[in-house]
């Protein structure tokens, strides 16, 4: 077999490959025995049918299609890997000569992954927020903490900003209540702004007993995204009470003994958030850094697929989940679908540059993951999913996806290897010092988040 490569742009080559015919003969031998299982001749048993009878009966054509269509993926493959080229995605083949016993020629043109130039990238510099918890950030937390343990007790009055009410609700379309458009002995905070808008302004001064009906639209449902006419009847109001601040809250609600230490574990939890913030700003901040010092032209056929799969993936799972449509969405997003298109593509643009330019670093690094880094990533991964280690660990090894999550890996500790070179300081101009195995992990974080399912 020879081959030869012409490189038609920066992310697209042709492959030209010749196979003199007694290369074919495995495959033109594994085409006679699959015909031969397949049809029947009088006067011959199944499977025992001689090659030249099969080519009278049925045609040497036939048979050379079959060795050929079974023939061209390996040769293709070698051709690939003579010239040592990454290729993405299925080529394109044409078969441009074929002679019974002289030669089998084809071409192939194939998206590749473009030779990128890495530069120095030690000159980064970026600036993210600095670290800041104030006395006002404690007390917001307290606070949050004092409201989980609010009690409530019924009341005779009217309904007041911050009570809990029971209430019956009833929806109607068009005038019809819905099948799944009534709802009864629903607790309800006022102003907590969890249910239907207009809900607060219509239970606002009602009791027990009382009802008002207001038009709203329905968020969820047979009926989502429709304005119905709800009607509401109160059948019990209650005020909640917030225990004291003191040290008995302090026990009640944590581990601690006084309403200080309860505080102090606040700023420092409060702090470590944070730290965790900056930690992800920066990756993010020098990633986009990198991208800009890098050249790198995107396949279109490779752009157009991801683009698709990302309008599949909102609409067909996260939209339908919440019971939405894409034009919904567009209109509580506030865009046109021009917009929503341009953002789509720009997203889909940088999460392949991302992946190429990282598997680059990986290369030029030489870095490597080992089992212990993979289980890590593995439990993390299988902690956003709401799977256990164990179910997401079975689901990546049957589907073949154990390369996928070593690339990530792979790659968030190339943006660990930048980000570790560059300038970080925070807005006060002091430099920041991230810890070496959080960068690791906030880097691959972010990492994935860019990349977006970009395929390669």
């Amino acid at each position: 077999m020879k081959s030869a490569v012409e490189t038609l742009n920066p992310t697209r080559v042709r492959l030209t490959v010749e196979v003199p015919f007694e290369e074919l003969k495995d495959s033109l031998d594994a085409a006679y025995k699959k015909i031969n299982q397949q049809v029947t001749v009088k006067g011959f048993r199944k499977g025992k049918i001689p090659a030249r009878v099969i080519d009278q009966r049925f045609g040497r054509g036939a048979v050379l299609e079959e060795a050929v269509n079974d023939a061209l993926p390996k040769f293709y493959t070698e051709a690939v890997n003579e010239a040592e080229l990454s290729v993405l995605g299925q080529p394109e083949v044409d078969i441009t000569e074929l002679k019974d016993g002289e030669t089998l020629n084809f071409t192939a043109e194939v998206d590749v992954r473009p030779a990128l130039e890495i530069p120095d990238y030690s000159g980064i510099e970026v600036e993210v927020d600095a670290i800041e918890v104030t006395d006002e950030d404690i007390e917001k937390s307290v606070e949050q903490l004092r409201e989980r343990f609010a009690s409530t007790s019924p009341v005779e009055r009217a309904a007041e900003d911050g009570d809990v009410v029971t209430i019956d609700l009833e929806a109607k379309v068009d005038g019809e209540v819905l099948e799944d458009g009534i709802a009864n002995g629903v607790s309800y905070t006022i102003g907590s702004g969890e249910l239907l808008d207009g809900i607060d302004d219509a239970v606002k001064g009602k009791s027990a007993g009382e009802e008002a009906t207001f038009t709203s639209e329905l968020k969820g449902g047979s009926a989502a995204g429709r304005e119905a006419e709800v009607t509401v009847k109160v059948t019990q109001v209650a005020a909640r009470e917030l225990p004291e601040l003191d040290d008995d809250f302090a026990q009640l609600a944590s581990e601690f003994d006084t309403l200080e230490e309860l505080k102090a574990d606040s700023r420092k939890r409060l702090t470590n958030m944070k730290q965790f913030d900056q930690a992800t700003q920066a990756q993010e901040r020098v990633l986009e850094k990198l991208l800009d010092l890098v050249e790198v032209p995107v396949p279109e056929k490779l752009l157009e697929d991801e683009v698709n799969t990302r309008k599949h993936n909102l609409e067909h799972h996260q939209l339908g989940q919440m019971g939405l449509d894409l034009d919904k969405y567009l209109e509580i997003q506030g865009k046109t679908a021009e917009e929503f298109e341009t953002e789509t593509r720009e997203a889909a643009v940088k999460g392949i540059k991302t992946q190429f330019v990282l598997d680059e670093l990986v290369k030029k690094e030489e870095l490597n993951v080992n089992q212990e880094e993979l289980t890590e990533h593995l439990m993390r991964r299988a902690a956003s999913s709401g799977m256990s280690p164990d179910q997401f660990a079975q689901a990546v090894v049957e589907g073949g996806q154990v390369p996928l999550l070593v690339g990530e890996v792979a790659r968030g500790k190339a943006l660990a290897v930048v980000v570790e070179a560059a300038t970080v300081k925070d807005t006060n101009g002091e430099v920041v010092n991230l810890d070496d195995e959080e960068e690791e992990t906030e880097a691959a974080e972010a990492s994935e988040t860019s990349e977006e399912n970009a395929e390669g």
